[in-house]
């Protein structure tokens, strides 16, 4: 059987489910024995091949124009789109920004800080730039599957990998399944 090839990337989240990715422990040695490789991680640092990556796993919602640039060439390059933790299938924590201003929002960071010393906003061409609204995954692209959870159980992250890697379409329900 041919090797199935996962890449992973974070957006704007607390790296919480790829911790919980590596929580699978043993599990992710089997899934490695079953079939897996990684062709890219943030943990490693690997960048994601032009092609040939079977699936892309997504942490985080989408914030700056980096970041949807990033979702974007994930959804070219990989075969199947894996949308994982509540940032990345709903917009999770970071969207509640989206009540405010992006200038507002810099504006306090930046300027009206109580702890901070500088007082303009950087700006440069390799900086980021915030999107007006955050927004999840599959706002910015089509997405094949979600693992839920705040952050996902490793065994739902398991379970999902192992019927991909098998074949077989993944199906999240019972103890799996997790919303908080």
């Amino acid at each position: 059987m041919k090797k199935k090839t996962v890449a992973t990337i974070w957006c704007e989240g607390c790296s919480g489910c790829h911790m919980s990715f590596l929580d699978m422990d043993e599990k992710l040695l089997d899934l490695i024995k079953k079939g897996m490789t990684f062709s890219a991680s943030p943990l490693t640092d690997l960048k994601i091949p032009p092609h040939g990556t079977d699936i892309g796993i997504i942490e985080g919602s989408v914030a700056t124009d980096t970041q949807e640039e990033e979702v974007k060439m994930m959804r070219e390059r990989c075969k199947i789109i894996v949308a994982i933790g509540n940032c990345a299938v709903f917009g999770g924590i970071p969207t509640m920004r989206n009540k405010y201003k992006v200038s507002e929002i810099l504006s306090r960071a930046y300027e009206n800080a109580e702890t901070n010393y500088n007082s303009h906003i950087p700006s440069a061409e390799d900086i980021s730039k915030l999107l007006e609204k955050v927004k999840p995954v599959d706002k910015v692209i089509k997405v094949d599957y979600y693992i839920p959870g705040c952050p996902p159980k490793p065994e739902a992250i398991y379970e999902t990998l192992l019927k991909i890697i098998e074949g077989e379409k993944p199906e999240l329900k019972g103890k799996l399944l997790s919303y908080d």
